[in-house]
This record gives structure tokens, sequence and C-alpha cells, in this order.
């Protein structure tokens, strides 16, 4: 009993000090940061003033969009981990960090922890900039707090998909592509225009998707709309990716470090 706690005791402590390198790593990346900022806060300028008084109008679509764009700041930034892991593996830091007495998933948890952290600070950005531009919700306390467990979850569900196809990756670029791909998702989504307004062929795809189910449960919460469906399926999406995701990357991780 004393040697499983003690276990989790030094697999906590080397997250903690992991996590620290990877925050401070992040800080000296000023232009993947800068962009991290302001790339999705110019999405919302973007899909409110182009796009808003196009739809209807601008006040009312900033409403419909804002839970979209929360959704993409977060999947992006969360996939941008699938870069940080790859990098490490390909530049011979794993090796180091290896051949010192440290637990073995303490640095894919580390990465994870401290992309959470980098995608409170630009959600929160966002929201600013939203309330801002005239964003107001009627939703209480705890209503705010599910809405901001929807997007945690879902940065933890895609941050640990992320963390394993770095782990997979045999190169920075190849990563990088899964990047894009997290990007271009929630456009196939309820993000920007109702699904009732896609084709047909279309329609089941955008809707039988985790990027649909965490935003509509936002916007259930923070707008209007059902909560209950949206979010049971919010979390079976979620928790599905990380019951596979987690055990796929320890598993890669540990065939990485007996090749």
């Amino acid at each position: 009993m004393s040697g499983g706690v003690s276990s989790i005791a030094d697999l906590a402590h080397d997250t903690w000090v992991l996590t620290g390198r990877s925050v401070r790593q992040e800080r000296r990346q000023v232009d993947a940061l800068t962009l991290a900022i302001i790339l999705p806060i110019a999405q919302l300028l973007l899909f409110t003033f182009v796009f808003g008084g196009a739809i209807t109008s601008r006040a009312q679509y900033l409403e419909y969009v804002l839970p979209g764009v929360l959704v993409l700041t977060a999947g992006y930034g969360a996939a941008q981990v699938a870069l940080v892991v790859a990098r490490d593996m390909t530049t011979g830091t794993i090796d180091r960090i290896r051949s010192m007495p440290v637990a073995s998933p303490a640095l894919l948890l580390a990465h994870v922890t401290a992309n959470v952290g980098r995608n409170v600070v630009s959600t929160t950005l966002v929201l600013v900039v939203a309330v801002a531009l005239g964003f107001r919700s009627d939703a209480g306390p705890g209503e705010w707090l599910a809405a901001v467990g929807a997007v945690a979850l879902f940065v933890v569900a895609v941050a640990t998909l992320s963390t394993a196809v770095g782990v997979a990756a045999k190169s920075t670029d190849g990563a990088g592509g899964f990047t894009f791909l997290v990007l271009f998702v929630p456009y196939l989504s309820s993000a920007f225009v109702p699904l009732n307004t896609l084709p047909g062929w279309l329609r089941p795809v955008a809707e039988h998707q985790p990027a649909t189910a965490v935003i509509e449960t936002i916007r259930g919460l923070l707008v209007a709309g059902p909560v209950a469906s949206p979010a049971l399926r919010a979390a079976l999406w979620c928790g599905g990716l990380v019951a596979v995701s987690l055990p796929l990357a320890s598993a890669l991780f540990r065939r990485q470090g007996r090749g």
C-alpha cells in the first residue's frame, strides 16, 4: 500500500516539475504563444463582423458563434501538444529524461497539464473580447462553471490524443498535420451555422462528432438550447478519447524506450 502511495506521490512530483519545464519552454516560444492568443481573437472578430451581418444581426450571431470559437480555440491549442511531444521525441530530450529517476508517464502528463493552463489563458481572452463586443449571458455561476468544465474536458481529450500522435510521429512536420486536422474539425460542426442549413450528406458528419456535442453543451448553458443530451454526448466522446488515447500513448512511449 505504502509503495503504491509513494509511486503516486513520485509521479505527481515529477509531473509538477516537468510541467514547470513545459511552461517555461512555451514562454520562450514567443511566436507560437502569440499565435495561440491572437488567432482565436482574430477569428472571433472575423466571424462576428464579416459573417454576422450577412447571417443575422451581429449581436445575435455573436451569441451563436462564441461557443464555436471557444471550442475552436481550445481544440487548436490542445493539438499543439502533438508538436511539443514530437519535438521531445526527436531531439533526444526523452533519452535524457529516461536516464534520470523520473516516472515514465510524468513527461506526457506534464505536457497535457501545461497545455490546459495555456488554454485557460487563451479562452479567457476570447471571452473578454466577446464581452467587450457586447456578449451577455443570463447563465448563473453553476452554468458558467459547467461550461468551463465542458471546455476543460474537451481540452484534456484532445491533448491526450495529441500526446499519442506526438509519440507516434516521426517528425514535428508529421505532428503538424494533426494540428491542422483538429483546427479543421470545428468547421464541420454547428460552430458557425445551424446543422439544419448544411447539405444532407454533410449533416450526419457534423452532428455525430465531439466538437458539435461540446459546442451545443456550451451554447445551451450560456445562451439557449438543450443541455442534457449534448452534455451526455460530449462526456461520452471526450471520455472515450481519453480512455483510448491515454493507454495508447503510454504503450507507444514504452515501446519507443525499448527501441
